[in-house]
């Protein structure tokens, strides 16, 4: 059985489109993308979930907290979960927040250290994991979420040039998820459960590929 980490935020979570602080709500495995690739891909793979709410790829919140740093909770994940066979790295969202006062390019660099980590990582013998990173749909600033992440918009239009450039040169896969899913109006950052859909079947697509 093939084992695949995906290692995200809210949107890996299955948050679902929030109209204020407290409407906090979950898809269910099976709607969210992570589930849609364990139902792509069959019973020869393991889907493992690793998604927390407000990840970023490096940075450590100054409000929501240190916890929110893929960079420092990765390496133990890897142990955690080990032996794999793949990675999906599915963050960079959070980075647009204008807390972090941080450029697309320096969001795609920090994706690139997760892609070291996951390379430097013990593997005991087994092959290091494949690496597939997603570059997230464009956000927009709407609803609560837009003075969190005022800027944020205009950001993550560059997003995607700049992790497809990370990702050729660390030569990992790449999925560009912008043709596949639109974020929903409601807040601007997460998906509805159609999109989830959607983007699950291109993940799976593209993981069974990688790991023929």
């Amino acid at each position: 059985m093939k084992r695949i980490l995906c290692y995200g935020d809210s949107n890996t979570h299955g948050t679902k489109p929030m109209r204020g602080p407290n409407d906090v709500a979950r898809f269910t495995f099976s709607e969210r993308w992570p589930g849609i690739v364990a139902s792509e891909l069959g019973p020869d793979y393991k889907i493992i979930e690793e998604g927390l709410p407000g990840r970023t790829t490096v940075h450590h919140d100054p409000i929501e907290g240190g916890h929110k740093n893929g960079k420092t909770y990765l390496l133990p994940c890897l142990e955690s979960h080990w032996p794999l066979d793949a990675v999906v790295i599915a963050l960079g969202v959070n980075d647009l927040k204008m807390r972090h006062g941080v450029s697309a390019f320096d969001i795609a660099a920090g994706v690139g250290v997760l892609i070291d980590i996951v390379r430097s990582a013990p593997s005991f013998g087994h092959e290091t994991p494949k690496l597939l990173v997603l570059s997230p749909p464009l956000i927009i600033e709407t609803g609560w979420l837009a003075k969190m992440f005022a800027g944020g918009a205009e950001k993550s239009k560059a997003l995607s040039a700049e992790l497809s450039a990370i990702a050729h040169a660390k030569q990992v896969a790449f999925l560009d998820l912008n043709p596949v899913a639109q974020v929903s109006p409601l807040d601007g950052i997460h998906f509805d459960a159609t999109n989830h859909h959607a983007m699950g079947q291109a993940i799976a697509l593209q993981l069974k590929a990688l790991l023929a």
